[in-house]
């Protein structure tokens, strides 16, 4: 498959640069007949005994500005990821002069260049006792380059499942979760599970391979619960459906597929690339997911999981004006017939 396959023309105004308020009211697409609703409606389309899945990974303040101590040129970082060793991957911009041994100056603290990586990225090491909390004090919120508007309430770009510190971007089908909509699945007869995979540098890059198959993923930290399993055995026994909001839901779970529809509890970093003709989707039923740009991962993702609807579903999205991508409408994709 060529790259160019999931490319499309997406017009500037259809990116949406603000989210609606209040989150529910985003528009849903129920791609199984191309029917329009509003995201609040999300549990009527479910059904008793099904099982959401969500992300509770909670994105830091990753963008980081400082200024090289040699220069005093102003250098942005966006951190992405912790390494076992305790030093951190980052993107840099500008990276061309920055070598191992260059000292980043922040508003507090600084980072050492250990080495670089190609592309913009970078080791380095943070001089801090705590770097997480460091890099959450001195850092914004990484909005996504195609993103210009500011966002006034930073608040607006976790989920409100957001637990667990380690995201460069958020998860972005779970932004249009209210408590109301909690509510109303658990009124429906509908269970939630988390897990969490900590979202990396796959979110900003695009594929640059000429063909799909050449792209290699940027690894990702993720984590089932056991709990989860356990919530995904039962729903299996019950005849009931996984939902996972999101393609980073579908990438952990997959990730721990344990071959039978179930899931093997227990944490890893994965790069799992889901792909048409790739990777077999054995646990996810159900998709929740917003309208991705064209050429990403994501949409890729999207595609092996919807098959030729994918394009149709793209295509219904921007003839009916719908928004794209991170703050954009979201659809509902797949599924199986619920056993009785």
């Amino acid at each position: 498959m060529r790259v160019s396959d999931f490319t499309y023309e997406l017009p500037e105004d259809a990116i949406a640069q603000v989210p609606v308020e209040p989150r529910h009211s985003s528009r849903l697409l129920d791609t199984r007949d191309m029917s329009d609703h509003t995201f609040i409606e999300l549990p009527d389309l479910l059904s008793p005994g099904d099982l959401v899945v969500v992300n509770e990974t909670r994105v830091r303040h990753a963008r980081v500005e400082g200024v090289r101590r040699e220069t005093g040129a102003r250098v942005e970082l966006l951190f992405l990821d912790r390494r076992p060793d305790g030093r951190w991957e980052a993107l840099a911009r500008p990276a061309r002069k920055l070598r191992p041994g260059t000292v980043v100056d922040l508003a507090e603290g600084s980072v050492t260049v250990a080495e670089s990586l190609g592309e913009g990225r970078l080791v380095v090491e943070v001089a801090a006792d705590d770097p997480e909390e460091l890099i959450d004090r001195v850092g914004r919120v990484p909005l996504p380059p195609y993103i210009r508007a500011t966002l006034d309430d930073p608040a607006r770009y976790q989920t409100i499942f957001a637990t667990t510190r380690g995201s460069a971007a958020a998860p972005t089908a779970g932004l249009h979760f209210t408590p109301e909509v909690v509510a109303g699945l658990r009124e429906r007869g509908v269970d939630l599970a988390t897990v969490d995979l900590h979202v990396s540098l796959d979110t900003f890059r695009p594929m640059s391979s000429e063909r799909v198959e050449d792209h290699r993923m940027h690894s990702e930290w993720c984590s089932v619960p056991e709990e989860t399993a356990r919530a995904i055995a039962a729903t299996r026994e019950r005849g009931g459906r996984v939902v996972a909001i999101g393609t980073t839901v579908v990438r952990t779970l997959e990730s721990r597929a344990d071959g039978t529809g179930g899931v093997i509890p227990g944490g890893g970093w994965t790069d799992i690339f889901i792909r048409p003709g790739g990777h077999p989707i054995t646990v996810v039923d159900l998709l929740v997911t917003n309208f991705h740009l064209p050429g990403s991962t994501l949409l890729v993702l999207v595609a092996a999981f919807m098959g030729d609807r994918c394009r149709e579903a793209d295509e219904t999205a921007r003839d009916g004006g719908d928004r794209f991508p991170r703050f954009g409408e979201a659809c509902l994709a797949g599924g199986k017939t619920p056993q009785p």
